[in-house]
């Protein structure tokens, strides 16, 4: 059973959801490949044949490919689908976009956001917000799967695959580029972050949701997140959000300012080693998941939380 794990980059870097894609794809099969496609991606080619289990690095380049169009992605993968017996591709934003399209091309069911391999047919998955899993068997012959990387421990570094050129395909057909706007920020990427803030619809201003969370966010080092009712409200960017339509994130550490703990945010951030939760609610949804919780008005606790962070010498 050969597999093929689709990379996630920005052409210029490896994201650790492909590390820990390749883990899933270990888990089906020994004969694991990488394919990098993008523009100018030498370095990302590089960094992916370093990855242990990886036999092999495909290599894909176009202007289409470049720019993360889903109908290039989505056609070079095919033109390379007939070679594997899985395609597996981490469940980004990117990879939810091209990976049904790729099914619908192989008249296959996507089997999405698994978060385990139990055979090389069978899938763990959760539904209703995260709050049940369940187990799929799928009989088709080729399997397009994405996975929910934050359920799978990054394959580990000492690899030496091989490096291989293909085509592109055929490109984006009638899709055209416009224009990407990329927000900048000194803080860890949210999703790959070890450490995230998050700030909820308590902060009642986009000043205070400025004035407390980012403070505390630039003092332990971490991302900055929002409930969906802080985002909706305006208080934080999209890019901000967590939670079932935001982004899914598992961090080392995860703090909740002000945040309820609505099924649709706990989706999103259940999965974090250690939670924190500050909220003056004490029934609030959101201290039934947190390892350490404390009902205080967020005004009071969180400058005390600095105070003591200060003298920790952070």
């Amino acid at each position: 059973m050969a597999v093929l794990v689709v990379a996630d980059h920005d052409n210029a870097s490896l994201k650790d959801n492909t590390h820990k894609t390749v883990t899933a794809a270990k888990a089906l099969s020994g004969d694991v490949d990488v394919l990098v496609a993008g523009k100018g991606v030498d370095a990302v080619a590089a960094e992916a044949a370093k990855i242990e289990g990886v036999r092999k690095v495909l290599v894909a380049e176009s202007d289409a490919l470049g720019q993360h169009i889903a109908e290039a992605t989505a056609d070079c993968v095919l033109a390379l689908a007939g070679g594997y017996d899985a395609i597996l591709v981490p469940a980004t934003s990117a990879g939810k976009n091209f990976a049904p399209r790729v099914a619908a091309k192989l008249d296959v069911a996507p089997i999405s956001e698994i978060i385990e391999v139990v055979s090389a047919d069978t899938f763990v998955r959760p539904i209703y917000a995260g709050n049940a899993l369940e187990t799929i068997q799928s009989s088709d012959a080729k399997k397009v799967i994405t996975v929910r990387a934050t359920a799978f421990k990054a394959a580990g570094e000492g690899g030496s695959a091989a490096v291989e050129k293909v085509g592109a395909g055929e490109g984006a057909g009638k899709t055209r580029f416009v224009s990407d706007e990329i927000v900048k920020s000194d803080r860890p990427e949210l999703a790959a972050a070890k450490i995230v803030v998050s700030g909820g619809r308590a902060m009642g201003s986009a000043e205070e949701f400025q004035r407390v969370i980012e403070p505390l966010a630039d003092k332990l080092g971490a991302a900055v997140g929002a409930s969906r009712a802080a985002v909706d409200a305006g208080y934080a960017p999209n890019d901000y959000q967590v939670g079932q339509t935001g982004k899914v994130v598992a961090p080392q550490l995860y703090v909740a300012v002000g945040i309820s703990g609505a099924i649709q945010h706990l989706a999103g951030m259940k999965d974090s080693k250690v939670i924190v939760a500050i909220n003056k609610d004490a029934d609030a949804p959101i201290f039934q998941v947190a390892d350490y919780g404390l009902v205080a008005d967020y005004k009071t606790a969180v400058p005390e939380l600095m105070a003591a962070l200060s003298a920790a010498g952070l």
